[in-house]
Formats: C-alpha cells, sequence, structure tokens
C-alpha cells in the first residue's frame, strides 16, 4: 500500500493531498469466494477523509451528482463525527445510498468536480457514502420520515431497479400511493441481477427496496407488465404510469458459432450466477458452465464483471477481448485494476470474427482479427480497423458476450402510441421523463439503452417532479 503523502496547506487549510487508503480482499483470496472486495472505512478513517473537504463556498462536486445531494453538508457531518445526521440528509435526495457508494462511477462526476482534485485526489465521496449507510445498518434502521397527507393519487412504477426505486420513494414522500411492478421473483432490478455479489452484496440491495417500502411504497413481484396487464390497462387504475423496466434484451456480434453450447449473453450468464445463485450450485438447482477457458467479449463494467465472475466460477484463464485499446474502454478504473489485480488477461485491439465448436457443438475456439485504430466514430473514440490477415484463434470453452442491450420490446409492442426509437428504447423528454403517451413517463435504461445505476436514479428523480405536477395541473 502506498504512504500517504505529507499534509500541505491550501490557503489556510492543511490537507492529506491523497485518499484515505480502502482495505480490500487480497486478490489471491478473493478470486475463491463471492464476498465483496473491499472492506469499508472505520469510523476513524471516515471523519479523517471528510476532514479533507475545503467546505467550499460554492461546492462544485454538486454539479457532478445527478440525485443532487447536498455533498459539502454531508461530508461535514461525517467530519464531525454526526454519522445518523449524515444519514438522514443523504436520504432526503437518495433512497440508495448504500448503493451507490458502491457502484457509482463517482470518479466521472462529483469527485471529478472536487476542488481538490484540481492538484491533489479528491474527496472521497463515494466510500462515505457507503461508510455512512453501512453504519446505519449496523445501528438499526432509522425512522422513516414523517410523509404528508395523501393525496389520493395513485402511480404505477414499472419495474425496481434503480430508476424505479428512486422515483417511487420520491412520489411516496409526496404523499402519492406508490405501486411498484416488478416482473421477477426479487426486487432490485440489475442491482439484484446484473452486477456481481462482490461488487454489490445481495443483502444490501434488499435493505435498500425494504426501505423504501418502510416508506409506505407497496411492491408486487411476479407482475410482468405487457403481459399480467397492459400499460393502458394500469391507466384505467392508476393516474399515472412510470416505466423503468430496464434493458434486458442483450445485443449479439451476429458472428457464425455464437449458436454453439457455452456461449452465454453476459446478461444470461450474470443472471444465472447473481439472482438465481448458479455459483452455489448444487445447493440451489441453476446449472452454470465453470468453464476452465472463459472469453468475455466486451470493455464494460458488464464484461468486467462477467471475467471476474468466472475466476470465481473456477475458471483457470479469464480473457477479455476487446477492440479497443485500454484508453478507450468505457469500464471504471477501479473495475479493470481490480480485474487486472485478480488475473483477468486483456487482449486489447481485438475483434473475435467466429466462434468454433468441436465434433459435440461446444465452443472450442474463437476466432479473432488484430485492428489499429483509426478516425473517431460518433462515440469520440477512435474506430477499431481490422487489419488484414491477422486472424488467429484462442482455444475456449465458454465465451461470454458482453457488449451491450437493448430494452425489451414486450411493452412497446402492446402499448401502439408509445413511441421508441430505432434501437428499442423508449423516447422521453429528458428534463420530465414524459413519454408520447399522456400520464405515462419512463427513465433509466429503457430510455437510454444502457447507462449507470446513478444516472437511472437522477431521470427517476426528475420525473417524480413531473408527475406530481402532472397530477396535480393534468399537464
Amino acid at each position: 500500500m502506498a504512504k500517504p503523502m505529507a499534509a500541505k496547506p491550501i490557503g489556510a487549510k492543511k490537507i492529506v493531498p491523497t485518499k484515505t487508503p480502502m482495505a480490500e480482499q487480497p486478490p489471491a483470496e478473493r478470486i475463491k469466494n463471492f464476498d465483496e472486495v473491499p472492506y469499508g472505512y472505520t469510523p476513524e478513517q471516515a471523519i479523517a477523509e471528510a476532514q479533507r473537504c475545503l467546505q467550499c463556498g460554492r461546492p462544485v462536486c454538486m454539479l457532478g451528482c445527478p440525485v443532487n445531494i447536498h455533498i459539502t453538508a454531508f461530508l461535514k457531518l461525517v467530519a464531525d463525527g454526526d454519522f445518523r445526521a449524515a444519514v438522514n440528509l443523504l436520504k432526503e435526495t437518495n433512497a440508495l445510498p448504500a448503493m451507490t457508494g458502491r457502484v457509482c462511477p463517482q470518479e466521472q462526476q462529483c469527485e471529478e468536480k472536487c476542488a481538490l482534485s484540481k492538484r491533489y485526489e479528491s474527496v472521497a465521496i463515494g466510500r462515505l457514502e457507503r461508510f455512512v449507510a453501512d453504519w446505519e445498518a449496523a445501528q438499526g434502521p432509522l425512522p422513516v420520515p414523517d410523509l404528508p397527507p395523501p393525496t389520493g393519487k395513485k402511480v404505477a412504477v414499472v419495474g425496481s431497479g434503480p430508476a424505479g426505486l428512486t422515483v417511487a420513494a420520491d412520489l411516496v414522500k409526496m404523499g402519492h400511493h406508490v405501486t411498484i411492478l416488478e416482473a421477477l421473483h426479487e426486487a432490485g432490478g440489475v442491482l439484484m441481477y446484473g452486477i456481481p455479489e462482490f461488487r454489490l452484496p445481495k443483502a444490501i440491495v434488499r435493505r435498500e427496496v425494504e426501505y423504501v417500502c418502510r416508506l409506505g411504497v407497496k411492491l408486487v413481484k411476479d407482475f410482468v407488465v405487457g403481459k399480467s396487464a397492459t400499460i393502458d390497462e394500469l391507466l384505467e387504475e392508476f393516474d399515472a404510469v412510470f416505466v423503468g423496466s430496464g434493458a434486458g434484451l442483450p445485443w449479439f456480434l451476429n458472428i457464425p458459432g455464437e449458436n454453439l453450447s457455452g456461449v452465454y449473453s453476459a446478461n444470461e450468464y450474470l443472471t444465472r450466477s447473481n439472482l438465481m445463485k448458479a455459483y452455489r450450485f448444487p445447493e440451489y438447482d441453476t446449472p452454470i458452465a465453470r468453464g476452465r477457458r472463459v472469453v468475455t467479449v466486451g470493455g464494460g463494467n458488464v464484461a468486467m464483471d462477467a471475467s471476474r465472475t468466472a475466476l470465481r466460477l473456477g475458471a483457470e484463464e479469464s480473457i477479455i477481448v476487446y477492440r479497443r485499446s485500454r484508453d478507450e474502454m468505457p469500464a471504471r478504473v477501479e473495475e479493470i485494476h481490480h480485474a487486472e489485480e485478480e488475473g483477468v488477461r486483456f487482449m486489447l485491439l481485438t475483434t473475435p470474427v467466429a466462434i468454433h465448436g468441436d465434433e459435440k457443438g461446444r465452443v472450442k475456439e474463437v476466432e479473432c482479427i488484430k485492428n489499429e485504430l483509426g478516425e473517431p466514430d460518433a462515440s469520440g473514440r477512435r474506430r477499431p480497423v481490422p487489419i488484414e490477415g491477422s486472424n488467429f484463434r484462442i482455444p475456449a470453452d465458454t465465451v461470454v458476450i458482453a457488449i451491450g442491450q437493448s430494452p425489451s420490446p414486450l411493452i412497446p409492442k402492446t402499448t401502439p402510441d408509445l413511441k421508441t426509437g430505432d434501437d428499442g428504447v423508449v423516447i422521453i423528454d429528458n428534463d420530465t421523463g414524459k413519454t408520447s403517451k399522456r400520464g405515462v413517463f419512463a427513465g433509466g435504461d429503457v430510455a437510454t439503452g444502457g447507462a449507470t445505476v446513478i444516472l437511472a436514479m437522477g431521470q427517476g428523480k426528475k420525473a417524480a417532479k413531473a408527475i406530481d405536477e402532472y397530477m396535480k395541473t393534468g399537464q
């Protein structure tokens, strides 16, 4: 572990220029279990880290927070050791702090804006958010806030992922009656089925869902909107509907061999492991391929999750194949670092062109071609250009495709006047979440095709305000 730098003055305040380190499971140990990797801060570490905050008169860190946490005030409370007040303040704007403290890309948002980051390391805002949420859990749940008198208005929320949980929590605190309709047997959406246990323990997801329910939100599981009831049928019972059903339709490469046994979408691979506990088979009767040599295609957080899951399922080698260079990888730096620590092998500037099988129809090899980087494309990243004649093969018995996903077409197909884009996402007004259908709002991955947890929550907050206004004014 690197030795912290000595304190240096900034104006009248002396600060430590580097973040307080957070202990983690050693890589050689953690690849043998699904326990959470970072251990979190102690109270003493949390106070020391929060004291690094400059308490700026104009807190620009807040400009990077999609859910508008009062960051400097929160950090001041932590620095003073008043963790209970810090939790209360956090939950005024963020109902899910234990989750966002773990999976929100703070380094690209609030921490990137932190005034300290211009010269030193930013304050570890995400680690402190996690700390106070975990402190609350250790003390026992805090009382829920007093709610206003009921308005008599009813809202249906489709999906219990981060957008749905956020919009439900905000609306119930406005006095509305809110019912979440979840298609699966467990609430949490992508938080439950998409993010591995070692990055976001399921007990924490359940704890956050329970808090939203304690606020007064009703949760109905095993309810598939589009089959159990259509949006139009819901509007006969509810005054408004929020669609936060996520993006569960995986993309594939459309190359030969993707139908071979041993090829998974990342969605299926992670859902089997996370939600259905395949990693504890046969205690849980969900089988999964425990490949000896696993190739994961993609460079985002989902690819990191899948490749690290493969190691924990017993893979002797876990390889990530990504078509661009490391600089263009969309995954969080922390996730790439953890994958590298654990021994994941990165094959960059490489694109699969075919998957080859054995005589039994099982994956045997992945044929790839090498790339070089050309001019930037629409994403702003340099386009990968195949190098002719550079084909080669990688031995593999399991392949996981982690290149993105789209929303399920079920809701749009059963709601003809709900406009969607060519990629299947529901078209919304970005400031309000309003869709083309009166009384219907949307947010999260169903409207973006796949983004971050915190951005989905930010859309949920905007939609909650717009839904409240709609039910008051009809506009």
